[in-house]
């Protein structure tokens, strides 16, 4: 599996013969200096932790880009505002379920955190997740979305035994550095090298995987 930071919460995992980009926020995104279009090229699937700007990101662009053939995998009230959209290729699911995406499955975990559209009347899009992603013969993945620490992440990697972890550790708007840290060692239990997301989440304070290292034992 090759594994494609983009900055923020933007992901892109390439195994076998699926393309699949997490929260693609790819213009718009200080972090990411490459081209959006090249980014999205050969996607065959989007899925997202929720309903934030930053998350949902180019999604509509990159589908419509593709002539519908990507899929997206979202939650409910996602799967019904892309809907309106004039998006039609949707798979909706919930926390707790997986689906089979076709060579490989998607889980939906609990996150801390909200989830809706911006602006003066902002549109209620559902409860915020992690995901959990599982290829054959390829690492566990569990993206984190954005949240904070809870307990129940253990009880997560007790499930699902993620073997590489996309935290988040923005601070302000999800679980600073420090808590994030204390999350990978007490919770996590992944056992690949981590890479903390360090994300420019907002511009008011910045965090940096340096902060998030200092408290690990790697």
């Amino acid at each position: 599996m090759k594994i494609t930071w983009f900055g923020h919460a933007a992901f892109r995992l390439d195994f076998a013969d699926k393309r699949v980009l997490i929260d693609p926020f790819l213009t718009g995104n200080p972090a990411f200096k490459g081209d959006p279009v090249a980014a999205g090229e050969g996607v065959t699937h989007i899925l997202l932790t929720h309903g934030h700007g930053d998350h949902l990101g180019d999604t509509v662009d990159i589908v419509k880009r593709s002539g519908g053939t990507v899929t997206v995998v979202a939650n409910a009230e996602i799967c019904a505002f892309l809907g309106g959209q004039g998006l039609s290729n949707l798979e909706m699911m919930n926390t707790g379920g997986t689906i089979d995406a076709g060579g490989f499955t998607v889980t939906m975990v609990r996150a801390d955190h909200s989830s809706g559209g911006g602006g003066a009347n902002p549109t209620y899009l559902g409860n915020p997740n992690g995901l959990i992603v599982k290829a054959p013969g390829e690492p566990a993945i569990w993206h984190l979305g954005d949240t904070d620490i809870f307990s129940d992440m253990a009880l997560i990697s007790e499930i699902h035994k993620p073997k590489v972890a996309f935290v988040p550790i923005g601070d302000r708007f999800t679980m600073g550095p420090h808590v994030a840290a204390l999350a990978v060692r007490r919770f996590l239990n992944v056992k690949t090298p981590r890479r903390p997301v360090s994300v420019l989440r907002n511009r008011l304070r910045r965090r940096t995987p340096k902060l998030c290292r200092a408290d690990l034992p790697i």
